[in-house]
């Protein structure tokens, strides 16, 4: 089955709007629970107080070291939604890109964000595995423009594939674009 013209762009419009309404959800989601935690960490500062008041002199040790554990979980907390934001702003700036150079972004995974050492300091590393179609030119030209909008990033392998064309295969080829596929490492130093 051929596709027109149109409806490749109506389809890659529509993949587009599905990506950006999921992207848009999980921020939300990760807004409200941020909301959840400060709430949490609010009420459990408040009962410290409560039972500090109350107890006689040998519990404050023991609550400290429970405000301290909030505390941790909170940090914790606020470290992975910092971490999804900048999963979707990356992911925005991917389809950002690929539009300007005519290029459709097929898929995009990642492991999610680890932590990595460099040159002794300890950052967070987002790895994305991205395959994109397009004219040879715009492939190139996305990959190269990566580097520009990603200062910290590093495209740490590129694996360009074109499709052979013969007099044979000449018809089909049409439908077969030659595509990108990439990883991508985004450094990011969150400090002490």
């Amino acid at each position: 089955m051929k596709l027109s013209k149109k409806a490749w762009i109506f389809l890659a419009v529509g993949i587009f709007v599905i990506a950006v309404a999921s992207l848009n959800m999980a921020a939300t989601q990760q807004g409200q629970e941020q909301s959840r935690l400060d709430e949490e960490l609010s009420l459990a500062q408040q009962r410290l107080k409560k039972l500090a008041s109350q107890q006689p002199p040998t519990q404050p040790e023991e609550l400290e070291s429970q405000l301290a554990q909030v505390e941790a979980q909170l940090k914790n907390a606020k470290a992975n939604l910092s971490q999804s934001i900048q999963s979707i702003e990356v992911t925005d700036t991917l389809f950002e890109v690929a539009e300007t150079y005519g290029v459709e972004i097929i898929d995009i995974e990642s492991p999610g964000v680890t932590s990595s050492t460099l040159e002794g300091l300890t950052c967070s590393a987002l790895m994305l595995i991205v395959t994109a179609e397009g004219e040879v030119d715009n492939l190139i030209n996305f990959v190269l423009e990566l580097s520009q909008e990603f200062p910290t990033g590093v495209v740490e392998s590129v694996e360009i594939n074109v499709p052979e064309v013969s007099e044979e295969t000449e018809e089909e080829v049409e439908t077969v674009k030659p595509s990108a596929n990439l990883t991508l490492c985004i450094y990011t130093y969150e400090g002490d």
